[in-house]
């Protein structure tokens, strides 16, 4: 609950205290003016967050990050406001990347010098992150800037809407090269919900039909959901004889992050753009010789800030676009009353890693 002099908060976080371990306790959090405090009630879990859970992250950065409140993928509704321009009870979606002059209390200038020549956005050397540095969604009282509070429309349910940081991330990657988008052929790789929702957001936002977009996966199950794209299964694919593209994007990650970034330089024209968004905690071997042979530009991107929300959440508000990310949601909402229902909801995902979101529903 909200302490009387409305100027902290007192938050009951579910906190991952070492791998597989976590604990129930309490957060005194302050609300600095243009803060809100947020009552979360949906949230998706991401891989990173299993990453964190299942120890899969370098000890030395679990030693740095640990004990923390894991989740950033989230919605929820205001509980207080210090900004006039968000109200109590307002539902909104929570920007889990939050730039260091925003959290501090000072100004661009001040922060950083990537902040103080430009937005920062994901590049702020002093920025904070949810569920990755500072306490994320799982607590029942967030605190963090207005700013990175963003309206969801009246016309756009919860369920879709939290998925919107993970759209954004994508929305991210993929605005870096709007320019080339119009007469472009490209191609996904990975058929992950990473994979998916880029896809679907070229197909829906970009405006490439089957004619342009091509899909490599390794799963039949999954790249069948992807029905507005030209699929192939990548183990059986001929790259030799491939068609080449102009853009392709890279989202699986992991141990298949060589394989798919080298496939994608073979199909690559000369002048194309590689986007990798695909997080290996390995370095991965690439062919340098073809990238200077045909000039090609490889485009890193992995976050997004408040500014890529807006337009995400506007081209949800779609049908047709509705319909597509409903594929990647699960019938159920699995409930979250207590610790021991995250923790079943944590292991079950660890242990089971399909291809829908796990969407939790928070009731605290």
């Amino acid at each position: 609950m909200i302490t009387e002099n409305k100027d902290e908060v007192c938050s009951r976080a579910y906190r991952l205290i070492r791998p597989g371990h976590m604990e129930e306790t309490f957060l005194e959090t302050p609300i600095p003016e243009g803060h809100v405090v947020i009552e979360p009630t949906l949230a998706s879990i991401c891989h990173a967050d299993l990453r964190y859970y299942t120890g899969q992250r370098r000890p030395e950065a679990l030693a740095k990050k640990l004990p923390m409140a894991l989740l950033h993928e989230g919605v929820g509704r205001v509980v207080h406001s210090t900004d006039p321009e968000l109200q109590t009870g307002e539902r909104v979606v929570i920007v889990p990347n939050i730039p260091g002059y925003m959290q501090d209390g000072i100004t661009p200038e001040e922060c950083c010098p990537v902040c103080k020549d430009g937005p920062g956005g994901n590049y702020c050397s002093r920025g904070y992150f949810l569920g990755s540095g500072i306490d994320g969604i799982a607590q029942n009282r967030l605190v963090i800037p207005a700013s990175c509070a963003i309206p969801i429309p009246s016309d756009l349910p919860d369920e879709i809407a939290v998925l919107s940081e993970l759209c954004s991330v994508s929305y991210q990657a993929l605005q870096r090269v709007r320019d080339r988008w119009g007469r472009a052929r490209a191609a996904v790789f990975g058929d992950g919900p990473v994979g998916y929702l880029t896809a679907s957001m070229i197909h829906h936002l970009f405006g490439l039909d089957k004619d342009r977009l091509k899909v490599f996966g390794a799963d039949p199950n999954k790249i069948d959901k992807f029905h507005f794209a030209d699929c192939a299964m990548v183990q059986e694919y001929d790259f030799a004889a491939a068609e080449t593209v102009d853009i392709a994007v890279e989202c699986t990650g992991g141990r298949f992050s060589e394989s798919a970034v080298n496939q994608a330089i073979d199909i690559l024209n000369p002048g194309g753009i590689l986007i990798l968004m695909g997080v290996t905690e390995e370095r991965v071997p690439i062919n340098t010789r073809d990238v200077l042979e045909k000039g090609l530009t490889l485009i890193g991107s992995s976050r997004s800030y408040a500014p890529d929300y807006y337009q995400v959440l506007e081209a949800m508000k779609d049908p047709s676009y509705q319909q597509t990310l409903r594929q990647i949601l699960p019938e159920e909402w699995t409930r979250i009353s207590k610790l021991e229902d995250y923790i079943e909801a944590m292991n079950d995902a660890a242990e089971h890693r399909g291809w829908k979101k796990t969407v939790l529903a928070f009731q605290w």
